[in-house]
């Protein structure tokens, strides 16, 4: 983080991408700067969500946000952020304050959702946080797909996610 990059306060803008046939849940924490411009999940083009998913499900690694969209609603996956509103400095999870949590009721009501996933150690943090109590449903933990997550190569993150996909019958 640059020393002059000051908090803003941001509110999540995008809807949630599920409908009644969605089995799992991932949990984003919130949308980076790329995802706000995009005004879509992971966008960020070296986030690795979208080719993680695509392997598993065998696809192609969907370009626009329709194919996006049917990419995952066609695999039962859903996909939204913990966080409704907070305070950020650019894309940092880490420096996240006053937060806001999501209302999870309108897709957990609309929805087949049996399994809860986080991408990431900050969105398992704050679903644990603010939401888990609320909602009464466990959370598992993936590592996040974030490319500040160079830990994690494509192959790796693939096998950790695999339960995503096997999951969603």
């Amino acid at each position: 983080m640059e020393k002059n990059e000051e908090y803003t306060h941001v509110t999540h803008t995008f809807l949630p991408v599920y409908n009644q046939k969605s089995h799992v849940l991932v949990l984003g924490s919130f949308p980076s700067v790329k995802s706000r411009e995009q005004k879509f999940y992971y966008g960020h083009p070296q986030n690795r969500f979208w080719k993680v998913i695509a392997h598993l499900t065998n696809n192609s690694v969907p370009q626009t946000i329709e194919e996006k969209k049917r990419l995952l609603l066609e695999n039962n996956i859903a996909v939204w952020d913990v966080i409704a509103s907070c305070d950020i400095i650019g894309s940092s999870d880490s420096s996240i304050k006053n937060v806001v949590v999501n209302d999870f009721r309108q897709v957990l009501d609309h929805s087949s959702i049996h399994t809860i996933y986080a991408n990431g150690t900050k969105a398992y943090d704050l679903y644990c946080k603010y939401a888990k109590e609320q909602i009464g449903k466990e959370i598992i933990k993936l590592p996040s797909t974030s490319p500040a997550n160079a830990a994690w190569n494509l192959e790796r993150l693939c096998r950790a996610w695999k339960s995503v996909v096997e999951n969603n019958e």
